[in-house]
């Protein structure tokens, strides 16, 4: 429970670093798939969709979540969700796809829970903010830096 709150605490703060004047411009909601902690590197692949605010087609993504830090433990499959921040609204089909460099936390035993806040993509100019935890059966401890890459699913 301790490590539970020290990661939300660290989530919050890493919110409040990103810009003000940007605003949410959708969700990126991702499929993740079963993994296993190597202690001290993670790695998980993914299948994610980009719903935009504003009505245009959902684009889709593939991606892997790579951890660096303490990664101890085995997760089945799970979702993530983030709301997507960028400084100006609708951003062009495909823009999402690059790297995302970020903290990351989780803790599981039955179910788990954690969270990943992450800024990057083309220019790095969005930021993906937690908006739901992350829901998985697991046994694991995960805290560290998480590197996310995405790419415009074919």
């Amino acid at each position: 429970m301790i490590i539970a709150a020290a990661l939300l605490t660290s989530a919050q703060g890493a919110m409040a670093q990103a810009p003000t004047n940007w605003t949410q411009v959708g969700v990126l909601s991702c499929k993740l798939n079963p993994s296993i902690g190597f202690v001290i590197f993670g790695h998980q692949s993914m299948e994610c969709r980009f719903v935009q605010n504003q009505p245009d087609p959902v684009q889709f993504y593939e991606g892997a979540l790579n951890t660096v830090g303490v990664d101890i433990g085995i997760s089945a499959a799970g979702v993530l969700g983030w709301a997507v921040l960028a400084p100006s609204a609708g951003p062009p089909p495909g823009a999402l796809a690059g790297e995302y460099v970020g903290a990351t936390g989780e803790v599981g035993l039955g179910l788990g829970a954690g969270v990943n806040v992450l800024i990057g993509g083309s220019g790095r100019s969005f930021a993906l903010q937690p908006v739901s935890v992350e829901g998985s059966v697991a046994l694991n401890v995960t805290l560290g830096l998480s590197q996310l890459q995405l790419r415009a699913a074919r």
